[in-house]
């Protein structure tokens, strides 16, 4: 992610986390439903990681690599358009794994015990 305040020109800042100062990463979600309303196929989800986040290898056998994110929040804002607003979502994850594949976290957990 760019943080457009601090970037200038051909000089361009990764955002951090105002929290933690870790670098910030999105990543592009599609959702597989047929159903689902076309402003909503797409959304972005953000991380707070020291590395960035990559996607788990797809052995689905399908166009899609299923994904399971971590610590996921949905984040309300208004959204201004001209004239109108809406809410509008911005999406948090602490990680992103494959189904089935235990969190980092619940592995630290773990060792730690």
């Amino acid at each position: 992610m760019i943080d457009f305040d601090k970037s200038s020109g051909e000089n361009r800042v990764q955002a951090r986390d105002r929290d933690t100062g870790l670098p910030m990463w999105q990543v592009e979600v599609l959702d597989g439903d047929p159903a689902a309303p076309k402003r909503s196929r797409t959304v972005t989800v953000k991380f707070a990681s020291p590395t960035q986040p990559s996607a788990p290898a797809n052995s689905s056998g399908t166009p899609f690599t299923p994904v399971v994110f971590d610590g996921l929040m949905a984040l309300p804002y208004v959204e201004k358009s001209g004239d109108f607003s809406r809410i509008a979502w911005s999406f948090r994850a602490s990680d992103m794994r494959a189904p089935g594949k235990p969190s980092t976290s619940a592995a630290t957990n773990r060792e730690s015990a």
